[in-house]
């Protein structure tokens, strides 16, 4: 797909510089840009509960917020039921792949319980 923009000069120079990386660096701003969507609550409370390095007790207690269980349910009936858009599965990979992280953290979490 041809695209035409208008964009301020300053802008415009600098991407200049990467102009040949444009379609990925694109893809990565939209990313970015849909992360903040009101569809992300919760993720970032839970991250920053892993991130202050909790104690096993802790990381074993997590729970997704309401929120957030509800919007993965609605994503896992909607793949059942016929598939998600390449936009919600995007989504639903990154739902997986936090789930992956917390996961790791609560191995690591009964390593440390047994070690004590």
């Amino acid at each position: 797909m041809d695209l035409t923009l208008t964009v301020p000069d300053e802008l415009a120079t600098r991407l200049r510089a990467v102009e040949a990386r444009l379609p990925e660096i694109l893809e990565l701003g939209l990313r970015e840009w849909l992360s903040s969507s009101p569809g992300y609550t919760g993720l970032g409370d839970l991250l920053e509960t892993l991130a202050r390095l909790p104690s096993p007790e802790e990381v074993l207690g997590l729970r997704p917020a309401t929120q957030l269980q509800d919007r993965i349910e609605e994503l896992l009936a909607k793949n059942c039921a016929g598939g998600l858009s390449a936009e919600k599965q995007w989504e639903w990979e990154r739902y997986e792949y936090i789930e992956h992280l917390v996961r790791l953290a609560e191995v690591r979490a009964i390593q440390r319980q047994a070690q004590r």
